[in-house]
Formats: C-alpha cells, structure tokens, sequence
C-alpha cells in the first residue's frame, strides 16, 4: 500500500516511514496539511497516518478536509494527546483506527494488517455483487472433448502463477469467464479484477483509460484521472479483444508487461504498477504481426501461456449438457420450473452450426423460455434459423446419436407411407413396434 504519514516532528516521520518501508508498503511524508493535500493528489495513497496536533492546525479538521476531497482514504490517526474522548471524536468522525503516541512499529503492522484484510473483504463483496448482478448462465468448466479440456488444463495449471496468459478463440466462447475464472484461482484472487475493451474506445480514450490522465492533458480532461492500470495494481488487468489495440498504444503496453512502469497522459512521472495480465483474442495474432498490425516484441511477450478455446462446433459431446444446464438456469431465473426440450428441438440444436458458440446459445435458451407457452421448448420457440433447419436430418456417419438417426429416417418414412402398415413394412418391423418406438422418440 502507499502510506502517507503526516505530522509536524521529522523524526517521528522518519521513524514510521522506516517502519512502514520494512513491512513491504511505500510510504510518503508531509509535515503540514497542505503536503498532504498535495501529496495525496498527485500520489494515490491507500492510507493516511495523521497528527492530532499537527502544528497550528486541528487534525480532525484535517481529518474533515481528507474525507471530502479523497474519501477512499484510510485515515489512522496518532497523537501524543491519547484520551477515549478524543479516540471516540476521531472514530465518530470517519477514522479508520486510532493509534496513541509513543506507538511500537507492531502498533503500525497491526493496523495496516488490519486495513489490509478490511479492504480484501470490501473487493470481494463488491466482485460478488458485480457477478450477482450480471446473473450469467452458469459454466462449470467441464468437458468431454479432449480440445476443451486440454485448453482448460493449461489455463488452471498457469492460474496460480505470475505469467501472463493469451486466450484465443471465436467470438462468444466464453473467453472474458475464463479470465475471470483465472483471476480467481490466482494469487491475486483477493485483488480487483479489471477489465479493459480494447475495441471500445477511441485511440486516445482508451490510452486514457489505461494509464489515466492529468487534468488538461486533453480536451475534455477536467480531472485526473488514475485508469484502469492503478486500479488493477495488486491484481488482474483484463485485456479484452487485444487484437485491436492500436498500434501507437502497444509499445506503453510492453513497457508495462517488461518494467512495470507506465506513465498517465500528459504527465512525465513515470510510475509503477505490479499487475497479472490476461489477454483475450478472436483474431490470429500471428497474421496480424505479419502484416504490421500488432507488434512482434508485444505478441511474444503476451504469449507466454496460450489457450485455444475452441468454437461450440467443435464441442458436440458438450452441447446437450451445456444446452440443459442453460434451460435449468433461465427456467429458474423466469420462476418456471421442469421444462425441457422436445426431441426435435435436441435434433436442431445437434444440426446447427452455432456461428456466436457460448454467448448465442445462452441466448437462444432464454429466448425460447421466454416464448414457450407451455413447460416443453418447442421448435416455435426458437429463432427462424432453427426452424429452416428443422428437415435437415443428420447424415450416415453424421456425429448423432442412432436415436437421433433413428428418429429422422422413422419421420422420413412415415412421411412417404400411406399408412402405419406401410411403413412398418418398409422399415422391417411389426406395426406394434413401430408404435412403441414412435412414442418413445417423441414422433407421436
């Protein structure tokens, strides 16, 4: 954390900055009220130790001061004059802890210690909230296809370490849940998470929303403005679409990955910034450095660990599973309980080719749970590309099951009878059976 200490004796300063420097925090000193103002706006400070008696001036008027103009800081106030009046006055007034002089460096510990877990705890609440409000299908991270599960395997397995990891694949294969999932099994899981969406933005917005701003640096720029780096300090910087970074803003990006050093725009302070980053791409990266879209020095270093999600196509043992755990989700979510998908539906479903994987599957079940009048997902209920599709059966050596090829010649030949008897016989089998295997494929 970045601890500024405030007080109007040197010595004490110099002794708590000691202190706070052998703990692993960077600190920062100010002897008047205005050091400190200054110093906490050009310097995000996480903590504030302050002087009850700071010169000629009251440090709960101070403490007032800091509160209004930089409320995320933690303000721990010290002073020689310790009474549990004044100790009571501080905490009512908005101090994170109180701390009577002379104090131990222990005293210190415990209570960056202890601002220390209050702040994990407020960032996971506030991550739970953010997933809870997002209310996404659920993805249990489990696959019968050797390609995912290769893919998932080296994702978790590079999870827990510092390397920077590049996740590739088409649109909508759920590429921003597996960062998140990353994050979360990662030494940093008790820090923030942030995400940045390289196509989003315009050039200079979105370097601005990276390493921040100082006021002026552009029009518009009314304030400073840390960014998305700083606030990812400690934690995960999710780089979303990275294919589309512009160029001019790579080279501050592999400045960032090789020293951990940026600088915000229209300011020449270099600071630091201990992040893990994750990348995300639908594009090829390789042909993009080929053609002099994306630099070469950056490509290598964001690929470190590279996983390959493949495309929902390419995952037809995972489709039924993934399609039925989506159907249990929304059904819940719309209060509607017990419903399934009839059989032509699985059948369309197996035939589609899933063009947006993950993202359009997920919308396609919560469209048709929205639509169906009844507890069963019908082909009405789904989008016209489904229902156009609806007579391709699945061929010879197709990857259906021999119910699905069953169900579709059965429906075929029933089409072309003029009877059950007819197609009974053309299909080598007893009327009566032929009735048995219509219901139990639904066909009836």
């Amino acid at each position: 954390m970045r601890v500024l200490i405030v007080d109007d004796e040197a010595s004490i300063r110099r002794t708590t900055a000691v202190a706070v420097k052998s703990m692993g925090h960077e600190p920062f000193e100010a002897g008047s009220a205005v050091k400190a103002l200054k110093t906490i706006e050009e310097d995000r400070c996480d903590v504030c130790f302050l002087d009850l008696k700071l010169g000629g001036e009251d440090g709960l008027e101070v403490l007032a001061r800091l509160q209004k103009a930089y409320p995320s800081v933690a303000v721990v106030m010290f002073t020689a004059y310790a009474t549990i009046a004044t100790a009571v006055e501080a905490m009512r007034r908005g101090a994170f802890d109180f701390i009577p002089k002379p104090f131990t460096p222990e005293q210190i510990r415990q209570v960056l210690n202890k601002l220390a877990k209050t702040r994990r705890l407020e960032n996971r609440v506030q991550q739970l909230e953010s997933q809870l409000a997002a209310e996404s299908a659920p993805n249990d991270f489990v696959s019968a296809e050797p390609g995912m599960q290769k893919a998932l395997e080296i994702a978790f397995r590079a999870a827990d370490t510092p390397a920077t990891i590049m996740i590739l694949g088409p649109s909508g294969t759920g590429k921003s849940v597996l960062a998140r999932e990353i994050h979360l099994r990662s030494a940093q899981r008790e820090a923030a998470f942030v995400t940045v969406n390289c196509p989003s933005l315009s050039r200079e917005l979105l370097e601005s929303e990276l390493f921040g701003h100082v006021k002026g640096a552009f029009t518009g720029a009314v304030a400073d403005t840390f960014g998305k780096v700083a606030a990812a300090d400690g934690g995960t910087l999710f780089l979303d679409e990275i294919g589309e970074m512009p160029l001019e803003i790579q080279p501050k990006l592999l400045r960032l990955l090789q020293e951990r050093e940026y600088e915000r725009v229209g300011e020449s302070r270099v600071r630091r910034a201990q992040v893990r980053v994750v990348a995300a791409t639908n594009r090829n990266l390789a042909s993009e450095v080929k053609s002099g879209r994306f630099r070469e020095d950056l490509y290598y270093r964001l690929n470190v660990i590279s996983v390959a999600l493949p495309g929902l196509q390419e995952r037809p043992a995972d489709l039924t599973v993934l399609a039925e755990s989506c159907l249990a989700f929304f059904a819940r979510r719309m209060g509607r309980v017990a419903m399934r998908y009839a059989p032509e539906v699985s059948q369309a479903f197996a035939h589609y080719a899933w063009p947006g994987n993950l993202r359009e599957l997920r919308n396609v079940v919560e469209r048709a749970v929205i639509l169906a009048r009844e507890d069963t997902v019908r082909l009405d209920d789904l989008p016209d590309d489904f229902r156009e599709r609806s007579d391709t059966d699945p061929a010879v050596g197709a990857r259906v099951t021999l119910d699905e090829l069953e169900s579709a010649h059965i429906r075929r030949v029933l089409g072309s009878s003029r009877n059950l008897d007819e197609a009974a016989k053309t299909l080598g089998i007893d009327p009566a059976t032929l009735y048995r295997k219509r219901q139990r494929l639904g066909l009836v």
